[in-house]
């Protein structure tokens, strides 16, 4: 955490080292400062948001209606969830691909594909685990001769483009298959308790704890496209903002003032967000302590892509999703089926990777192109870390 965060204070600053460029018109010289490229920096990994997106899409396929689904875990776990991370949030990629893949697989009929993305905080920067999926309503038929599927109400044989799955058995597996699998969890030895939480190293104790969660409705929210005009691609836009960058963007940000942090928040409480906003004022450090809060464990992968989009199955599952639709009269988007589609974990960012730096910016005087007079590549953090140029807050430990 505390590595995070000095890399995010050097982040364009003289200690990461840069490009001097010259202007050939009118002689004006300046200098771009090299990014800190960790993936929770608000200035950095635009890039990568743009690989995303772009590597997503292509899994996008022709009039076929894209739903978003959002898995959330309650609030009660949220404290359990932050001690042990990438347990948790493992459990809940999984917990959410299992119930969604097999209701679907039930109610349904056909084959499931699912992109997801992990968030852990609420507008207001508290814990809130969850995982955002985008999910096509419709896939290859799992009985029979093979055939194109489409999602329809029960009983009802036109699609109106509205309906996934029944939300209330999403809702109910999901709980189902999360417990269960925390329960595993423990019995492993798997979770961390201490402190205030080693009581639960009991089994006793831990049944009890978990029993109220079985009597409440969890959030397993489904999105249909708003539109009919609506396109994947603005579910994905959305998505791509929450990738890297960190927990709350500039836009939000109203004033730093006599120690306390000022930004816009959701007022609402409603499932599926509510778009009222009233200023929200912290004291930098709980502003600070928030925002650390939702630093990812190391390496850790945040997006992930499941079934028909799996890395192992994505090229067979949307070469044979064309041909069913072909056969079911939809004719394919322009362009060719990608020969090989993009390693999740590549599309994911990790601390360690770099960004895009720019290339010749435009003159701040006159608005030409500069050219590059000089460069120096990114120090090493192992010598920045070591030097009078890291934080005065920053220790070896």
């Amino acid at each position: 955490m505390q590595s995070t965060l000095a890399k995010l204070a050097l982040c364009r600053t003289a200690a990461m080292g840069g490009r001097r460029y010259r202007c050939g018109k009118c002689d004006s010289e300046c200098t771009v400062y090299n990014s800190c490229g960790d993936r929770h920096c608000p200035q950095c990994s635009g890039a990568r948001r743009a690989d995303w997106l772009t590597s997503t899409a292509k899994l996008l396929l022709p009039d076929i209606d894209y739903f978003q689904v959002v898995f959330t875990i309650p609030e009660k776990l949220s404290s359990l969830a932050l001690g042990n991370r990438r347990e948790m949030y493992d459990l809940l990629f999984h917990s959410a691909w299992q119930s969604l893949s097999a209701v679907l697989a039930k109610e349904q009929g056909f084959e499931a594909s699912a992109a997801m993305v992990l968030h852990t905080w609420n507008q207001k920067l508290e814990p809130h685990a969850h995982v955002h999926a985008v999910v096509p309503g419709g896939g290859p038929s799992l009985q029979g001769t093979r055939r194109w599927v489409k999602s329809r109400r029960p009983n009802v044989r036109q699609c109106d483009g509205r309906y996934l799955v029944n939300a209330d058995d999403l809702r109910a597996a999901f709980r189902a298959t999360f417990l269960n699998g925390l329960r595993r969890l423990h019995r492993r030895g798997d979770l961390k308790l201490e402190g205030d939480w080693e009581f639960l190293q009991d089994v006793a104790a831990f049944e009890a704890w978990l029993k109220p969660l079985e009597d409440v409705t969890w959030v397993a929210y489904i999105e249909p496209p708003p539109t009919k005009q609506s396109t994947p691609e603005h579910v994905l836009k959305y998505l791509a903002r929450y990738l890297t960058g960190g927990p709350i963007s500039d836009r939000r940000l109203i004033s730093h003032e006599n120690g306390d942090v000022t930004f816009w928040a959701r007022t609402g409480t409603a499932t599926g967000g509510d778009d009222r906003r009233e200023p929200l004022t912290l004291a930098g450090t709980e502003f600070v302590r928030r925002w650390s809060l939702q630093i990812l464990p190391k390496n850790y992968t945040k997006t992930r892509r499941f079934g028909g989009y799996s890395n192992r199955q994505c090229k067979r599952s949307i070469e044979e999703c064309r041909t069913l639709l072909l056969k079911a009269g939809i004719p394919p988007a322009p362009g060719a089926v990608p020969s090989s589609m993009p390693d999740a974990a590549a599309s994911a960012t990790s601390d360690e990777g770099g960004t895009r730096e720019p290339t010749e910016p435009c003159c701040p005087a006159c608005g030409s192109l500069m050219q590059c007079i000089a460069a120096e590549d990114r120090t090493s953090w192992r010598i920045v870390m070591h030097s009078p140029c890291r934080p005065l807050w920053y220790t070896d430990a």
